[in-house]
């Protein structure tokens, strides 16, 4: 009996000396495992005389049923000191503000709001978007728009050539979205009234200008549009762009290979130290080049340029957002700054409409 009181002793000590669950468990097993203290005792219980069993039997039981509720009553202990423990240390202060949605966090890139309000205005006028691939051949790039050969534009300087195909036709990311024109008017019949934005691409890199940049091209092909509603859709675009009551824009002769004749496009506006305000002043700023479509480029679009005709324009969709919005630098557009987006960029929900107003 002396020994059991002794070896009670010793696991009540190893018991109660546990910090956590796992040291607990090695108690456990060292008293009531397999090969355990308290086990071994009682397998000895077959040796004995009936005698010696009347007396050991019930006094290792005992030992047993002790050692099995003192290591349960140390198991509660231990577990609800660690829940204790872990509401110390995981606890929230239910005084502070909640944290915004990310709805309410995010912000639009302003190329994408530029996007959607030039998609508003334009659909308002009467048209459609239309899209073509960033990698095209020089055939639809250069050739198709009436691009002399020896042009300066089809030089390395100033296009990102790639690796010919195997008919040997070239390869190149667009320098213009304007190959959508003659994929337009390979595909659809007149009248056709399509905005081309898109991505587009030239080797150039400064304040204002990037190697991928983005671009909007118009395109009106029928039998009797000219050069009188080329003028009217540009100042009305103009006009719902930059949210002013009018605009006044002045047209200079210019050359673009698949416009005849051509246009650069100046608009009124006054400079206050950064800032440039259209509709008023006596300032003028060149905002975009325009035309009445070549008669090659109506032909190499599979039409009958003796029976149709059409104007087109082209603009920077980055630099028309830099113009509207006060953005000082074109590179910062692809920077991926974060606190530059959240200073320039739009709350997604807020969808420009011209009812509603494009950037209230």
């Amino acid at each position: 009996m002396a020994d059991i009181e002794t070896l009670e002793r010793d696991i009540r000590a190893a018991v109660t000396a546990a910090g956590d669950e796992a040291s607990l468990d090695e108690a456990r097993v060292a008293a009531l495992g397999k090969k355990g203290s308290v086990s071994e005792l009682l397998k000895s219980l077959g040796a004995m005389s009936p005698e010696e069993r009347k007396t050991a039997g019930p006094a290792i039981n005992g030992l047993r049923d002790r050692v099995t509720e003192a290591i349960a009553e140390r198991r509660a202990v231990l577990r609800e000191a660690a829940l204790a423990r872990r509401l110390t240390e995981e606890a929230v202060d239910v005084t502070l503000p909640v944290r915004p949605a990310p709805i309410a966090t995010g912000r639009l890139h302003p190329v994408s709001q530029v996007l959607d309000e030039i998609t508003a205005i334009c659909a308002d006028l009467g048209f459609a978007i239309a899209e073509g691939p960033d990698i095209e051949t020089d055939t639809y790039n250069f050739t198709a728009l009436n691009f002399p050969v020896g042009h300066p534009a089809r030089e390395m300087h100033d296009t990102f050539f790639l690796p010919p195909r195997a008919d040997g036709e070239r390869l190149l990311l667009r320098t213009h979205t304007s190959p959508v024109q003659i994929r337009t008017m390979e595909t659809q019949k007149p009248p056709i009234r399509v905005v081309i934005p898109g991505r587009t691409y030239r080797c150039d890199s400064d304040q204002t200008h990037t190697p991928m940049f983005h671009q909007l091209e118009g395109l009106v092909i029928d039998e009797t549009t000219h050069i009188g509603h080329l003028k009217w859709v540009l100042e009305e675009f103009c006009r719902a762009f930059f949210e002013v009551d009018r605009v006044e824009m002045r047209f200079r002769p210019s050359y673009f290979p698949f416009t005849e004749p051509s246009m650069e496009v100046d608009i009124r506006c006054r400079r206050v130290g950064n800032e440039i305000r259209f509709g008023e002043g006596d300032d003028w700023l060149e905002i975009l080049g325009c035309g009445m479509v070549h008669p090659n480029v109506i032909r190499n679009g599979g039409l009958d340029p003796d029976r149709y005709q059409g104007f087109a324009w082209g603009m920077g969709i980055d630099r028309i957002a830099m113009l509207k919005y006060g953005m000082p630098d074109l590179r910062a557009f692809f920077d991926a700054d974060v606190r530059w987006l959240n200073h320039y960029g739009f709350r997604p929900l807020d969808l420009p409409t011209l009812a509603g107003g494009l950037s209230s």
